[in-house]
Order: structure tokens, then sequence, then C-alpha cells
């Protein structure tokens, strides 16, 4: 026998009282999160395919092929990657000494302070990644690759496919910090979430 769904006082079911914006975010949240996650396991296999080829260099006196290649994009893409989730939990690298003495004098300039920032980083990182949609275009569309033919290829475009997701879903999150560091101006009380 099913249980039934627990329901508000009101008599609506609990997933109908979270509503549509708590789904978006928790969603949106998710996404952010997995691109982290997998730029985590990009950290993973590029430390496998290098030490596979320092063994193979100690080995058989000959490195693998395209490590070089590879391990240059998977860097880069790792970055933008991660960068979305780092904003998202307020991890990026700077300097908290001015910031949080001024956010706890005054709240109203320290979040002010914070929005600048955050516009100017959504600016920055939209600039990019707009940017970078001409050369997926182009590297998709010419057969780019990476590494030496008739040995081992790989299209680029994958790569810099992700690099430009990354660079766009971290502009995205640098506009929602902007919007929560907006409210904290207009509300200075309200804590960020």
């Amino acid at each position: 026998m099913p249980t039934p769904s627990p329901e508000t006082p009101s008599g609506a079911p609990e997933a109908a009282r979270r509503g549509w914006p708590d789904r978006i975010t928790g969603a949106w949240n998710l996404l952010v999160d997995g691109l982290g996650a997998l730029g985590t396991v990009l950290i993973l296999g590029l430390m496998g395919l290098i030490c596979a080829d320092v063994l193979a260099r100690n080995v058989t006196g000959a490195s693998l092929p395209m490590v070089a290649e590879a391990g240059a994009l998977t860097v880069v893409m790792i970055v933008y990657l991660q960068l979305a989730t780092t904003i998202r939990h307020d991890r990026l690298a700077r300097t908290d000494l001015f910031l949080g003495g001024l956010r706890r004098l005054f709240p109203r300039a320290g979040a002010l302070l914070v929005a600048v920032y955050h516009a100017v980083a959504c600016g920055t990182l939209g600039f990019i990644a707009w940017s970078t949609v001409t050369i997926v275009e182009r590297n998709f569309m010419r057969g780019e690759y990476i590494g030496v033919p008739g040995i081992v290829t790989v299209p680029t475009w994958p790569f810099r496919a992700l690099i430009l997701v990354g660079m766009t879903v971290a502009a995205v999150q640098c506009a929602i910090q902007l919007v929560q560091a907006m409210r904290q101006v207009v509300h200075p009380q309200e804590q960020p979430r």
C-alpha cells in the first residue's frame, strides 16, 4: 500500500508547496556542482595519463602519444568546468581582510562592492564565452584535431565545447551572485544563501 505524501496545513502536497523557483534553483545547483565534479574526474584521468606516460618512458624509453596536447587542453577545461562551483561557494581567491571588515561595518557598501565584483566577472566571462563560440564553430567545421596523423588523433571541438559550457555557466552563476548581492544592498540584514 503506497504511503500518502506529506501535506501542508493548507492540504497541498509537499512537492507542490516547494514551487518552481526552488526546483529550478536545485537543478541549477546540481548542474554547477556536477560540472565541478566532472572537472574533478578529469583531474583524476589526467593524473592517470601522466603516470602512464612516466611509466611508458621508464619502461620503453618513449612517451605516449598526445599526452602533452591532451594535458594542455584538459587543464584549461578543468579550470572552466570548476569555475562556476568555485564562484557559487564563494571560494575564489581574493583578499577578504578589507572586504570582511567593510561588510561588518558597512553592510550595504560591502554588498555593493561584491555586486560590482560579480558584475565585472559576469561581463568578462560572458565576453570570453561569446568569443569562444566562433572558435568552437571553426574547430568543428574545419575538423581540427590534436595528435599525430596515422598514430592517434582526437578532434578539438569537444574540448572547446566543454570550455564554452564552463564559461557560460560561470557567467550565469556570476549573474546570480550579482542579484543576491544587490538584494543585500537593498536589505542588508538579509543573509546570502
